[in-house]
């Protein structure tokens, strides 16, 4: 089995996850590239320095530009980007979300007007499979519908009853690839995604049934994308139960620091998000006692760090004087230095976590920072 199960306090886990690019220890956080690459100029080489563990890349966005095949004859995405650590690629089932304007879905799969130049593209889980095929990512998420909330019981059921038989198609291609040998990575994992809105009855049972296929590990998806915070925490805690023990458990899209410590004490292992790059660009940064502004008049003169607790090449090197300058002047340093700072923070928060799991005191950090660290100053 590649997850290992250390030990637990109540319901938080932690583990390692054992993967041909690396051993993952969990809870982990996926630093987010969508084409490959972090927005806000960050390298894989810079990824090392910042503690990253693994990166996340999207399929759809990576099959438009630069196309998956081409990836292919580049050698896969660790050639292509130069990161060594594992590498997740989402399935585009996102996309049937993001891009409910631009798409018709079918049995058979998911038709897309590209955001870019309007032509068509098909994609079901065979086609899904085979573009992350190409990509040679580490691990693969299954194809799946993201379903907008609040939605229709009737429509939930029906859309969590096709993702279960997608999910049979995704298996039966990732096989038939490997077997053929037309994988770029051989050894390239699959991860199944539970769905079902918020009707705890729908996740349960989409829950159990996907667990049936013995997969190498399971996501919750379809969360973070629009409901209260409450209700994903309600949902977490009603699929847990029924999740794989003996399997690496994922949560998509999520979050805060304060979602993802919530999420850790429900037993959840792995996350990902665009937020803390995308807030670091806008010169919101995260620190040990809430989030700043840098932007702020406050910080004109001010020689400090962005966070006197921080010990990222950021804050060893620059004031906050200087970033809010950068972010004045509209340098494109700014929007850089924010995101290494902002995804160290995570790292280094996912860390912390880690390390009061391995103490048992985790509970005790989870009271200390679950409201601070989202709390803007």
């Amino acid at each position: 089995m590649p997850y290992r199960l250390l030990k637990t306090e109540h319901n938080a886990r932690r583990g390692e996850f054992e993967t041909v690019h690396g051993t993952v220890q969990t809870p982990a956080f996926m630093n987010v590239a969508t084409a490959a690459a972090i927005k806000g100029g960050l390298s894989a080489f810079d990824l090392k320095d910042i503690h990253c563990q693994v990166m996340l890349c999207n399929t759809y966005h990576l099959h438009l530009r630069p196309g998956d095949k081409l990836v292919a004859e580049m050698g896969g995405l660790h050639k292509f980007t130069r990161w060594d650590g594992p590498i997740l690629t989402d399935s585009g089932g996102f996309q049937v979300f993001s891009l409910s304007k631009l798409r018709k879905i079918t049995e058979e799969g998911v038709t897309f007007n590209s955001h870019l130049d309007g032509h068509k593209i098909f994609m079901g889980p065979e086609e899904s499979m085979q573009i992350q095929a190409n990509l040679g990512s580490t691990i693969a998420m299954a194809f799946d519908e993201c379903v907008e909330n609040p939605a229709e019981y009737k429509y939930s059921k029906a859309s969590c009853d096709r993702t279960v038989r997608w999910l049979k198609r995704c298996k039966a291609e990732m096989e038939r690839l490997k077997r053929e040998g037309l994988a770029v990575n051989p050894d390239q994992m699959l991860f199944g995604i539970n769905q079902g809105c918020t009707y705890e009855d729908l996740r349960v049972e989409h829950m159990k049934q996907i667990a049936e296929l013995d997969l190498d590990g399971y996501a919750i998806g379809g969360l973070a994308v629009g409901e209260p915070a409450e209700d994903m925490y309600r949902i977490i805690s009603a699929v847990e139960p029924h999740m794989p023990k003996d399997k690496i458990r994922y949560l998509m899209g999520v979050g805060t620091p304060g979602n993802i410590i919530e999420a850790v004490s429900r037993g959840v292992d792995l996350f990902d998000c665009v937020m803390p790059s995308r807030n670091a660009r806008h010169g919101h940064l995260n620190t040990w006692s809430g989030i700043i502004n840098i932007k702020n008049l406050k910080y004109q003169k001010d020689e400090g760090p962005i966070d006197p607790e921080c010990d990222c090449p950021v804050c060893r090197n620059f004031s906050r004087a200087y970033l809010r300058h950068l972010f004045k002047a509209d340098e494109m340093l700014g929007m850089r230095l924010g995101v290494m700072h902002n995804l160290y923070f995570y790292n280094r928060l996912m860390e912390r976590i880690r390390q009061a799991l391995d103490e048992g005191t985790f509970q005790e950090f989870h009271d200390r920072y679950v409201t601070l660290l989202d709390t803007r100053i």
